[in-house]
């Protein structure tokens, strides 16, 4: 089974799986097909997190293919000549808000260690698409009219403008030969492909030009090297939750559910107004750790163990009474000295689940940061702006620095949290995900509660209103009245006017087969064989 962002994506993925391929090698299709065909979440020039899930070894693995800023990247990256903070559109349209990117360097590596297809074959179908041309989606028809001022620079001004001048509409076909030639090369060459040659230099070129240029070098795109190593897998209730380690977002995910698994959550449901206040409070103060602690863990201590330790998590979900009050970071054991966070994330991204005929697992979220990432593009693909995820403010007001401060090759904070749920005997449960820039800890959190403690079905889980629940901030989607009013008399007034852009996908295991579910808010499905 696949569930992923777009139909077409979700087609090259189950095709690759009738061909024998496996669920790794699935995931490379999809993410060539996604990068053409949802560029404003991920492609290319971007990077991800995965959870894979072995069924003969039953081991969960996570691969990191965040970015990484260049050599001379300073902790003041984000500050104009004159010492003062660049304003965040500024930034995320200059050179400076692009990292190495990691996606495929990621892929490349975990095909290497589970992939069963030739590598280069995986790119056939989006070959096609990008050389003869693909329906312009819905939602990608909005996102090129969309006020976003990535939409409306000079690179995508000039690929979503036709021949007469006008913008493409939903149903246009798009061609894209740079983005066929970029293939190619991925294709031939591996990941080194992207990031060595031909396309290296144009990403320099590119990231050089304009105001507020980047330092990056070939010889830090050359030099990048994804991760892997044992994925972060938590007890919660009579379950494992596996998400990847720092810096994605699995360690606030894992904060959050260490908090619910001591309150009666999983004794309520979903039209519970107290669910959702516990919920609600579990993910303020799973917020206020994560950001307060979390960073690269090659650069600054990130205290782990301290903050999944069950005595902590116990003394955290007793600061959740009756009513919504202050919430702030605790003091878990080993807590370094670190000073305030000021990130600001948006949400773009995309999610995919894949399980294959041996019952391997991916989990998989992937982005270009914001909508068309930086707005700039090279073959045919856009350049992530991910360096944006570091803290604007590298260093609190008695100089402590801020966790996820900016700093040379250092991989900016994220809130990516891929999840594979495993029995004790680490049998396949489930997995989910979503985009959704600092929110995406809140939906993984809102879909793993309904599969596993309100026992839902996946369309129905995904489908379920989202409340985000940050600092004193309740944003959400609209809840029946009785329980907006309910959160309302114990201080929590939602504010609905925005609604969230999740983006989830769930695949669960059942007697019966796998059952999957995607998003309604955006233009997924999950389709098996």
């Amino acid at each position: 089974m696949v569930a992923a962002a777009n139909p077409l994506a979700v087609k090259a993925g189950v095709d690759v799986l009738k061909a024998g391929g496996s669920a790794i090698d699935a995931a490379v299709a999809i993410q060539a097909v996604l990068g053409l065909v949802e560029p404003q979440s991920s492609g290319l020039g971007g990077g991800a997190f995965m959870v894979y899930y072995d069924a003969k070894t039953r081991q969960a693995t996570a691969y990191d293919g965040r970015e990484v800023a260049p050599a001379g990247a300073g902790d003041h990256l984000f500050f104009d000549e004159n010492g003062k903070r660049l304003p965040f559109v500024t930034a995320v349209l200059g050179g400076i808000s692009t990292g190495v990117p990691g996606a495929i360097a990621m892929l490349d590596m975990a095909h290497r260690d589970h992939g069963k297809l030739a590598w280069g074959k995986l790119f056939d179908q989006a070959h096609v698409l990008a050389q003869d041309g693909f329906a312009v989606s819905p939602r990608l028809a909005r996102m090129i009219a969309s006020k976003a001022p990535q939409a409306s620079a000079p690179d995508a001004r000039r690929y979503f403008t036709k021949a007469d001048g006008t913008p493409y509409l939903a149903g246009d076909r798009l061609k894209n030969p740079d983005y066929a030639r970029s293939l190619d090369r991925i294709a031939r060459y591996g990941a080194s492909g992207l990031l060595t040659g031909p396309i290296a230099q144009q990403i320099v070129e590119r990231v050089h030009q304009g105001p507020y240029p980047s330092t990056l070098t070939l010889s830090d795109l050359a030099s990048y090297r994804p991760h892997s190593g044992p994925a972060l897998c938590n007890p919660y209730r009579i379950y494992l939750v596996c998400t990847p380690q720092a810096p994605s977002g699995g360690p606030g995910l894992q904060i959050a559910l260490g908090v619910l698994e001591h309150t009666d959550i999983d004794k309520r449901s979903a039209t519970d107004e107290k669910a959702w206040f516990e919920f609600a409070q579990a993910s303020r103060l799973a917020y206020a750790d994560r950001d307060r602690y979390v960073g690269d863990p090659v650069f600054v201590q990130v205290p782990l163990d301290g903050l999944l330790d069950p005595h902590y998590l116990k003394g955290r979900a007793a600061e959740i009474g009756d009513r919504a009050g202050p919430v702030t970071f605790g003091m878990p054991r080993g807590a370094p000295k670190v000073g305030i966070d000021a990130t600001d994330e948006p949400g773009g991204t995309s999610h995919i689940v894949v399980i294959d005929a041996q019952g391997n697992v991916v989990s998989m979220t992937t982005t270009v940061e914001s909508i068309f990432g930086s707005g700039r593009m090279v073959g045919g693909f856009f350049l992530n702006n991910q360096l944006t995820d570091f803290s604007f403010s590298p260093t609190d007001d008695d100089g402590a620095k801020a966790a996820n401060a900016p700093g040379p090759g250092k991989r900016p904070r994220s809130s990516m949290a891929p999840a594979i749920v495993l029995t004790p005997q680490k049998k396949f449960v489930a997995a989910a995900g979503s985009p959704g820039g600092s929110a995406i800890q809140a939906y993984n959190l809102k879909v793993l509660v309904a599969l596993l403690d309100w026992k839902m079905t996946p369309q129905d889980a995904v489908s379920l209103p989202n409340l985000v629940a940050k600092g004193d901030s309740y944003s959400a989607d609209m809840f029946p009245q009785p329980i907006m009013q309910g959160l309302a008399a114990r201080g929590m007034t939602l504010s609905t006017s925005r609604g969230e852009e999740s983006g989830l996908q769930a695949i669960v295991a059942t007697p019966k087969g796998y059952v999957g579910g995607a998003d309604p808010r955006r233009e997924g499905v999950a389709r098996g064989f």
